[in-house]
């Protein structure tokens, strides 16, 4: 609430600065407007040689030309503090982040227990490698199981693949092979069809299968 507060002043602050510097600028408008009248009031009574009315003229133009000095001095002033409370509203900010980021953390490290968070952690570790030790003794179990028909598969992948090389189906029919008139069989399909069993016989202990 003093943040919110502190932070009302500052705005409520930059918004007077801010008028006064437009009224310092319009001020000054006006006395640059009086410096040239008088300037040429001088060059006028100086042509019609009145001397003792340049001389009141010049001291008017030297008064007048302080003060406009003096609005540039306090123009530049205005700036400052503006520059300043800009400054102070952003440290304030900041000092209000630092505070509730203190409290965050203190409230967390009360909810927070060392020992207890080094316990969990170790525990957590513990049944990880568990885990992966009886993750590891299943896996080694079903590759023992499975081996054996890992084996006999692969023994009737390598049949399957030589009475596919032989043109044989795995139903043991003689498997077509692709003609471009599928009316009209190709003499090698022909010739596939009059096969006997014998020769199927020979072939296959020709290349090693029983």
């Amino acid at each position: 609430a003093k943040n919110i507060f502190f932070s009302d002043i500052i705005k409520e602050q930059n918004r007077e600065l801010r008028g006064t510097q437009r009224a310092i600028t319009r001020d000054r408008a006006a006395l640059e407007k009086q410096e040239k009248q008088l300037e040429l009031e001088i060059k006028k009574m100086a042509k019609t040689g009145n001397k003792e009315a340049c001389k009141v003229l010049a001291k008017q133009l030297v008064q007048l030309r302080k003060q406009k000095n003096r609005t540039y001095a306090v123009s530049s002033k205005v700036t400052s503090m503006s520059t300043q409370t800009k400054v102070m509203n952003s440290q304030m900010k900041m000092a209000g982040a630092m505070s509730t980021t203190a409290k965050t953390m203190q409230a967390v490290n009360k909810k927070m227990d060392p020992q207890k968070t080094l316990q969990t952690m170790q525990n957590f570790q513990k049944e990880n490698m568990k885990m992966e030790m009886t993750e590891e003794m299943i896996n080694d179990t079903l590759d023992d199981i499975f081996d054996a028909s890992d084996e006999e598969e692969e023994s009737q992948d390598i049949v399957n693949q030589v009475l596919d090389e032989i043109g044989i189906e795995i139903s043991g029919k003689m498997a077509k092979a692709p003609s471009a008139d599928r009316s009209l069989p190709s003499a090698s399909t022909s010739k596939a069809a009059t096969i006997s069993d014998e020769e199927i016989e020979r072939q296959l202990k020709a290349l090693g299968v029983d």
